[in-house]
Formats: structure tokens, sequence, C-alpha cells
């Protein structure tokens, strides 16, 4: 059994998996249609849904990079996404507990002024080629923000795949929470950018990191534990064509660009990892 996760971070995020997961296909190695689960958080969860669509990587690819065929995205302020990791920090300086941590950011996304939730949404549809549930197992995360508890939706939740991925990319403080079933949500990342250890019993784990992760180190020990694991995060000429906000739209195609040339690099470390 393999496992595939794709991690949180923004629209580089988004554009570097693409691309690198395009570029290992390319060398041989097509991981998303020999997985046999994928898991996906916040930009993991939108690089998920376009898999699920079914659409090739290539064309997932052109997606990223040729400017016609770019899904319009609304560039919040470059101050939001600072002024959230500054008060995340200083929440967590003075509060232990992860789940109440969790509820205290939650009030603050249920709180913030964001644009209105139908034009986010709208952003999340124009992201994802299809609407369906895939028929192979997919796993996205969110958060509830009123418990600060976990969630975790599939085919088998009752969530519309659309919603699903919507939560789990709401930034708290920078994009609205979403409602389902009468409860609001925001990104699936509040818990762990990555939530690798989600996908613990697996033989082989690909984990795809975007961003820094202080809970990485210990995601990947538990997946040790029961099957081999490889962590691929960014390189340098993918730090730098992400920048300093990968929320800006237009990283999108030199981080794509910088993935797919990352993938080619690692092919071979990657195909050891897959091959049985």
């Amino acid at each position: 059994m393999r496992g595939l996760v794709l991690g949180g971070g923004g629209l580089a995020g988004i554009s570097w998996e693409t691309g690198l997961l395009h570029g290992l296909a390319e060398a041989g190695v097509d991981v998303p249609g020999t997985a046999d689960h994928v898991l996906g958080t916040s930009a993991g969860a939108t690089v998920a849904g376009q898999l699920a669509s079914g659409l090739p990587l290539a064309e997932l690819y052109r997606r990223q990079t040729e400017p016609a065929l770019q899904n319009h995205e609304i560039t919040p302020p470059a101050e939001a996404l600072g002024a959230l990791l500054d008060t995340v920090g200083e929440l967590m300086a003075e509060i232990d507990d992860p789940t109440e941590l969790r509820r205290r950011i939650g009030e603050l996304a249920l709180a913030a002024d964001t644009v209105p939730a139908a034009d986010r949404l709208a952003v999340i549809a124009g992201r994802l080629p299809g609407r369906d549930w895939p028929a192979w197992p997919l796993t996205l995360t969110a958060v509830d923000t009123a418990t600060g508890e976990p969630r975790t939706f599939d085919r088998h939740s009752g969530v519309p795949l659309l919603d699903a991925v919507a939560a789990s990319c709401a930034v708290p403080g920078v994009w609205p929470t979403v409602e389902i079933d009468g409860r609001h949500y925001m990104d699936g990342g509040i818990r762990s950018s990555n939530n690798a250890d989600l996908m613990t019993g697996q033989q082989a784990v690909l984990v795809l990191a975007p961003m820094t992760d202080p809970f990485l180190a210990g995601e990947l020990a538990q997946l040790e534990s029961t099957g081999r694991v490889l962590a691929v995060t960014p390189d340098e000429a993918s730090l730098a064509a992400a920048g300093p906000n990968p929320l800006d739209s237009a990283v999108r195609t030199p981080s794509a660009e910088a993935g797919r040339a990352q993938g080619h690099r690692i092919a071979d470390q990657v195909r050891a990892l897959w091959t049985p």
C-alpha cells in the first residue's frame, strides 16, 4: 500500500506540488496514478481535488503555468498572512493545549473581516475541473472552529468535494470559514501543515511538504514505524520561486516550473521508494 501526502502552502504550494508530480511523471514515476490513498491539506487539498478530476498531470500543469488557463484568484493583502502568523505565535506562547489553541484560532477565524464566502467559494470552484469524489481513497483535512477538533472528509462523508476542499483551504483571518451541516470549518493546516501522521499504516509514503512544519519530524517518525517514507520539501530554486508571499497569484508559473525541474532531479529517489 502506497500513500501520497500533499501538504499546505498557498498558491505556491499548489503550483509546486503540481509541477513536481508532473516532473516525476515525465521521468517515468506516476505517483498519483499508482497511489493507494491520497491525503490533502489546504493547498494539497486543492491539488488532490484536481487529481480527482482525472485530467492528465500535463494538463493540470498547463493550468498552473499558462496565463490564459490560470484560475482567477483573489489576492489577500500581503499583511494578512503576516498578521496571522504573528497572532498564532502569540497564542502558542500562552496556550499549551493544542486543541484549545486551535479553538482560539477558530474564534479569530469567525470574527475576521474577509471577502464574502460566496466569492471565495467561486474561486475554489474555478480551481476544480470536476466536482465528484474519485473512486480511489481520498481524504481531506479541516478543523472545526468551535471545538478546535480536526475533521476529515472523504467520499463517504456526505459532503460535496467542493465544500471539503474549500474548508481545508480556509486560512483563518485570511479567508472566510466554510459552513458544512451547521458547523464552521477552517484550514486543516491549523492542526499540521501536512497531517502526515494520518497516513500511518502504509508500506510506503511520499510526503510533499511545501512549507516549514514543526510537526513534520514527529509525523515522519510515526510513518516510519510502519513503512518507508520520503519527505520532499522545496529546493533552493523552488523556495526562490515562491517568494515571500505564497498567496500571491504571480508565483504560480515560476513555482510550477521549479517543481517540475525538482521532480526530474528526485525521480530516482521517489522510484526507489515507490517500487514494491
